[in-house]
């Protein structure tokens, strides 16, 4: 009884460090307080504009929190603007609504308020519907006010949680799967549903653009939780490592994509023979097997918070590539040889050891550091201050006789 009770301790502790679960109470408690201030400050019996407001202002993320509320208000403010005066010049009739809704979305495009042009509308029809119209309006203000300035400071007292976890757990899930695509493709094709076995696998090549695309999205709220993050040091330097990370298992599902339609035209091509001997059929069933260990190390070596795992996780990468090289050498005399004696399989023989060559490169630890290097310089290109020195420089170019 007391390990039952301990473990249940244990778990519910655990949830409540969960980004899903801190972000409830962050906004719960926002949207609470929200409608106690405007209680007290509005006119309205029920100011529910302000909880509302403070929960889509109390974002997933504090960067995410400073622009949404801003953003938020303009529409909010917008929308009561158009509707003092629609109320001032024709009242409220059908024709009108439907000239206040036009009207509201169009101004709401042009004051870029994004997702919230519709909020700009919404706003109008609300404050043209009561009797009172100025009155009503400048409360609604207020209270959007309210709720924003609230979820503001919610953000700023009570720290937003990081999505890193998260992101490195979809990041090391795609990687699982790409893992079993490869063990998929080192499985010799029997018997005539060859073809549509071969033609299953590259549909599950194909849903990895699906994953890929989650995976970006989880990625993204992660990198702005970093950002104006007082928790975290490094906010930049853990974007650019899971986003190049990212960026190199992208390419190699892409890579992959291709292997399976090689592989299936060349099942397509064989309709009564092996795909290959026993021989080259094994070492190709190496190779792709010590690659899938490799990508999943290096899911692993990106998303590594430690230093000690990141170091293993990269020992473990630089082993498993070492090895599926020399299975790549061994697989290449063996695609060599057979193409002497069918020289009409030879292109898909070329095409298959073209991307697996792909695959183990972009997984290199040197092309790593390297992509890493590439987006560090870039970053510090694009967001370097210009210096007084450039400043002249650039305006002795423009004007020479300066």
């Amino acid at each position: 009884m007391p390990e039952m009770i301990s473990s249940l301790a244990h778990r519910v502790a655990r949830r409540r460090r969960e980004p899903v679960a801190v972000q409830a109470l962050r906004s719960t408690a926002a949207a609470v307080i929200s409608y106690v201030v405007a209680l007290r400050l509005s006119n309205e019996p029920s100011p529910l504009t302000a909880p509302l407001t403070a929960l889509l202002v109390v974002q997933v993320t504090l960067y995410s929190t400073l622009t949404t509320s801003i953003r938020r208000v303009n529409s909010v403010v917008v929308g009561v603007l158009i509707a003092i005066g629609f109320s001032a010049l024709v009242g409220l009739t059908w024709w009108s609504l439907g000239l206040l809704i036009l009207a509201s979305l169009a101004v709401g495009h042009l004051v870029r308020v994004d997702e919230f042009v519709p909020e700009v509308a919404i706003s109008a029809m609300l404050v043209l519907g009561v009797t009172q119209v100025a009155d009503t309006a400048w409360d609604r203000v207020l209270e959007t006010v309210i709720g924003a300035v609230i979820g503001l400071l919610v953000n700023l007292l009570v720290a937003p949680p990081l999505w890193v976890g998260p992101a490195g757990a979809a990041i090391t899930d795609l990687a699982r799967r790409m893992g079993r695509l490869l063990d998929h493709l080192g499985e010799e094709p029997l018997g005539p549903a060859k073809v549509e076995q071969a033609a299953a696998r590259l549909h599950e090549a194909r849903r990895l653009d699906n994953d890929i695309a989650q995976v970006d999205a989880a990625l993204r709220q992660a990198e702005d939780s970093l950002r104006l993050n007082p928790r975290v040091r490094e906010g930049l330097l853990f974007r650019l490592v899971l986003r190049t990370g990212l960026d190199t298992l992208e390419i190699c599902a892409v890579v992959l994509r291709v292997a399976c339609r090689t592989l299936t035209d060349l099942a397509k091509a064989r309709p009564d023979r092996p795909l290959f001997d026993a021989a080259t059929a094994a070492a190709l069933r190496e190779v792709l097997r010590h690659t899938a260990v490799a990508v999943e190390s290096f899911a692993q070596l990106i998303t590594a918070q430690v230093t000690a795992n990141a170091e293993e996780a990269e020992a473990r990468l630089t082993a498993e590539l070492a090895v599926a090289r020399d299975h790549r050498d061994r697989l290449a005399e063996l695609l060599r040889t057979s193409a002497h004696e069918e020289p009409a399989q030879w292109q898909f023989h070329g095409a298959l050891l073209t991307e697996i060559d792909r695959v183990l490169d972009e997984l290199g630890v040197d092309k790593r550091s390297q992509r890493l290097l590439e987006e560090l310089d870039h970053h510090t290109r694009t967001h370097r201050p210009v210096g007084l020195r450039e400043r002249l420089t650039g305006r002795r170019r423009r004007n020479p006789q300066a």
